[in-house]
């Protein structure tokens, strides 16, 4: 069983940037693609971001292309999202997750239901 741990959420102003991470046990994130949602109250759960675990390839949803950059480092078993000119809009809480089966190393469309395992999530609040 994959456990994630998200952290680094918090209150920023408009156009500034925080860095998030999500961890899971010893060596358990390495070879998954994790990906990022967030929920914002009253809307569906969004997929952000993705990474992938075995080629390292990158996808963003277009609403935070160029402002947000997700990596991993597999020695330090964890993944960042680095968001930038952060705006109102962004405010959410913030889901790391995982896919599961065959190919949990290939990230797969950013829709929730393609994703298995889930951290409990980080508020991101961006607000003047």
């Amino acid at each position: 069983q994959l456990e994630l741990v998200e952290s680094g959420g918090g209150l920023v102003q408009p156009g500034g940037s925080l860095r998030l991470s999500c961890t899971g046990s010893v060596n358990s994130l390495n070879y998954y693609a994790i990906a990022w949602f967030r929920q914002a109250p009253g809307k569906e759960r969004e997929g952000v971001s993705c990474i992938g675990g075995s080629d390292g390839n990158t996808y963003y949803a277009d609403s935070v292309k160029g402002r947000f950059t997700i990596s991993r480092d597999n020695t330090k078993n964890t993944v960042w999202l680095q968001m930038n000119s952060l705006k109102p809009e962004d405010t959410a809480v913030y889901y790391c997750a995982a896919p599961s089966g065959s190919t949990y190393f290939y990230c797969p469309e950013l829709t929730r239901n393609e994703y298995n395992y889930w951290g409990h999530g980080t508020q991101v609040t961006v607000s003047s």
